[in-house]
This record gives structure tokens, sequence and C-alpha cells, in this order.
């Protein structure tokens, strides 16, 4: 029996037992998601359905395996109790849970080692199944690692990919911002409950991800905070749903290096984008090259790897939305042919880097006499609107892509 939202009762459907067991045992101290699963198959597997493990003695299921304090906690009926309570808390803020044996749980995260028993999921639960690159690294970026992760997952996300990422600040939120931004779909991976934003700067992103069409999802309970553990575990998840992960910049130490080595143990592609050597946070990327990443600078080095049943899938889509591929590579309908530069544009966009920002009084003292202050300025703008050239805190100016 289960208590609806007018505080009626009514009896369960088998399936809805079954979740609900799923979710108590999600809920249980000391179960991860291996004792999980063979609780589920020890006591949920014949024609008695779910029911059975919560009528299970504190005998039986300390005998199935279960740690003793997992075993009171289901015996006792704290479990059931606990998931009851957080089923109706899911639905009151608006989200989902897929369990394992759900039909809509992705199918690549099965594949894993240890997938999550219980996804909690704020938006399109049907996106966790489409092909996706994760675009993962330093929280700490250089302006050529954001104009890298934001151009890589656009171009991505224009030709159907989902772009999937940790939401923390940094690459992931530029990997977000970029597939947002051309109009595609994107996953947020949380180490938190999907109702605790975090960081809490970037609560308009998450915002803008589910409203778009978005996914937000999640292994951990409402309410869960940033626990440093959490995040390391998340990095499977990441991986595990993917097609494939892409690396743009993080150091020797970094939860980046663990995302790409859950991807290499998963048999997911590795993808890395070369950075320069002076700055540490181009380790990550460049170790990952030499050791067999594909180095990759443009979205086609993605694409040509992808296998040809998802290539075959995503270019009929694309077909279907009117979407066709030039002979250059890129989409017709997407990428117009560019307008000329004008001279003044050109020899300011020619003396900004991709690496490197550069102040405003330095550039127009740089361009002395060549061109005045004004001619700048207009420059500047121009390149801005085109997407050619960004504008940083402080003045500081950098090359797009």
């Amino acid at each position: 029996m289960t208590t609806n939202s007018d505080g009626e009762r009514h009896a369960l459907t088998s399936n809805e037992t079954a979740r609900l067991a799923w979710m108590a045992l999600a809920l249980t101290p000391e179960m991860g998601p291996m004792r999980i699963a063979k609780a589920m198959q020890r006591f949920c597997s014949d024609s008695t359905g779910a029911e059975r493990l919560f009528d299970a003695s504190l005998t039986e299921l300390e005998a199935a395996g279960m740690p003793a304090k997992a075993a009171q906690f289901v015996a006792d009926g704290r479990a059931r109790a606990a998931a009851e309570q957080e089923v109706a808390r899911i639905v009151e803020t608006g989200g989902a849970f897929l369990t394992r044996e759900d039909a809509a749980y992705p199918g690549r995260l099965l594949q894993i080692y240890d997938p999550p028993a219980v996804l909690w999921v704020r938006g399109d639960a049907a996106l966790l199944e489409r092909p996706g690159i994760a675009v993962v690294g330093t929280r700490h970026p250089s302006p050529y690692g954001v104009g890298m992760a934001e151009m890589l997952a656009r171009d991505l996300a224009n030709r159907r990919m989902t772009v999937l990422s940790g939401m923390a600040r940094g690459v992931d939120a530029a990997a977000h911002k970029g597939a947002l931004d051309a109009g595609g779909k994107t996953v947020a991976v949380w180490g938190t409950g999907i109702d605790v934003v975090y960081p809490k700067e970037n609560k308009k992103l998450a915002e803008r991800i589910v409203a778009s069409g978005g996914t937000i999802v999640s292994e951990y309970p409402l309410g869960t905070f940033p626990a440093p553990q959490n995040f390391p575990l998340r990095n499977r998840i990441l991986s595990g749903m993917s097609v494939g992960v892409l690396v743009v910049e993080g150091g020797e130490y970094s939860g980046t290096r663990i995302t790409a080595r859950c991807a290499m143990e998963q048999n997911r592609d590795v993808f890395a984008v070369p950075g320069n050597v002076t700055n540490k946070n181009a380790w990550g990327p460049n170790t990952l090259i030499k050791q067999g990443a594909k180095l990759t600078a443009t979205w086609e080095d993605i694409w040509e790897d992808l296998p040809s049943q998802i290539r075959l899938q995503l270019e009929g889509e694309m077909e279907a939305a009117g979407q066709v591929e030039s002979k250059s590579g890129g989409a017709a309908s997407l990428f117009e042919e560019e307008k000329p530069m004008p001279q003044a544009e050109r020899v300011v966009l020619d003396r900004l880097r991709r690496d490197e920002s550069v102040q405003l009084d330095t550039l127009i003292e740089g361009l002395e006499g060549a061109l005045g202050s004004s001619e700048v300025f207009t420059a500047l703008f121009e390149l801005e609107l085109r997407g050619r050239v960004k504008q940083l805190p402080g003045k500081n100016y950098v090359r797009c892509f």
C-alpha cells in the first residue's frame, strides 16, 4: 500500500513494488550498487515479487549477505518508509527516478561494472539513451580551454550529439553552454541531489539546461550535499553513459584523470585536446595522447571515430531536419559562408591569441600607427558580435575559434 497526494491509499502493482524495493535498498545504509543487485536477484526474481524483500526476517536478510545495519533497516520497515517518502518528494519536485529494471534506464550505463541501482532524474529521461560525448576538464581553465570546450560542444551538438558533463565551474560549464548556444541537448551528471545546485553560481545554467529539454541526473537522494567523495564516484556515470570522453584541460592530480581512467576501463573512446606544455593543466590531455587517446582539434576528429551505426543515425536525423552537410564538412543550414572581413577587423584579430588574453590598452598601444583607438573599439565590437572575439573581465580580449 502507498499514499497518493490526496492522502488516499491504494495497492501497488508488482512493477511499482519492485521499483519501490530498488529505491528502498538504494536508501539503505551500507548497500552499494553490487549488494543491491544481488539482494534484488535473491528476493525479487520469482513470482512472489518484491514483497518478499519487505516481508523477509532479519535472519533471512543477514543470511543473504546483507550487513547487519542494512538488514535491520530493511527488517524493521524503515527502508520501505524511507522509499515511500523519497518517491513522494520526487513527485513533488517534478522529478522522476529510474531503476535498473526500467526500460528507460540508459543501456550503455548497464554495461559498466557497477551501474547505479537508482537514478534520480530532472528533465527528459529519454535523453540519457541518446549518443553522447562527455566533456571534462579543469575547474580553472585557460581562455584556450574555455574556447575549445565551447567550440567542440557547440559543433557536436549541432550534429545531434548529446553533450554530457558535470556542471562544475570551468570546462564543464563551458561545454554545457556551448551545447545550449547551438540549440542542442545536454546532460548534467551531479554529485549532489537533483535539488541541490552545486556550485550555486550555476543555478541559472541548471535551469537553462532543463528548460531547453536537457537533463539533470544523479545517483544520490534528494537533499544530498556536495560531499567530496561523491564526485569521483559520479565520474563513472559520465563516462558510462557516453560513447566517448573528451578531455580538454586537466592537471596531473585531478578528477579529469579519474573520468578518463573510467572511460578506458569501460571500453569507451578517449579524446584529448592538446595543450601548451608550459601550462600545468595541459599535463592531463597531453599525457593521455601519449598513452593512445585521440588527438582532437575539431569535431571531425571525434565524428570519424564514432561507431558507424551511431554516425548513420545522427546523419539521418540531420537530413530529416534539413541539415545537409556541405563539402567542407559543415552543415550548410547552420554555417553560411562568411563575408570578407574588413581590414581593421583582420588587423585586430591577428593581434589576439587563443591561449592568452590581451589587455585593451596593450592592444591599442601595439596597433598605434596602424589603427586609431576608435577603429580598435569598433573592430572589437564587430568581432564580438560575430563570435570571433570574447571579452574577459578587466577589458581583456581573447580570440575565439
